[in-house]
């Protein structure tokens, strides 16, 4: 299989010489339980490449492994009419909290009451219009 990383615990995965609990897989990308289970059909995609993160994606690799989230969110929403939301997230970078440094998305399924809480924070407080200005120009110079 080109472009995976031998050291790489997902291109291991991917080339079934670390087992995994496959729910998807074709040519261009493989999706298996996470093994910490957050709740019941917890998954990860993965490309068949090795990309580290979603920053080092191109266009055509977005395109051709981004394509796969909906079909994989579903079948997972589907496999329990419990299932109420899902989040669907991707740590990008040590200090997102990527712990393996192979891109790949999250799929969380979401009960109602499961008591889970993903921690984001509120600062609008600290911003002005004129804040949200800068930065929001500062973006844009960036495309």
């Amino acid at each position: 299989m080109a472009e995976l990383d031998k050291e790489c615990l997902f291109c291991k995965i991917i080339q079934g010489t670390v087992p995994s609990y496959t729910v998807f897989e074709n040519d261009d990308v493989k999706a298996f339980l996470d093994l910490s289970q957050v709740n019941p059909g917890h998954t990860l995609m993965v490309p068949k490449k090795h990309i580290i993160n979603l920053l080092d994606y191109t266009p055509e690799d977005a395109r051709r492994y981004l394509q796969y989230l909906p079909a994989i969110a579903n079948a997972i929403k589907e496999f329990d009419t419990n299932i109420t939301g899902m989040n669907i997230t991707t740590n990008n970078g040590a200090s997102a909290n990527q712990v393996v440094m192979h891109s790949h998305v999250h799929f969380i399924p979401r009960f109602e009451g499961d008591g889970l809480k993903l921690a984001t924070r509120n600062n609008a407080e600290k911003y002005t219009s004129a804040d949200y200005e800068k930065i929001a120009t500062k973006i844009k110079e960036q495309f």
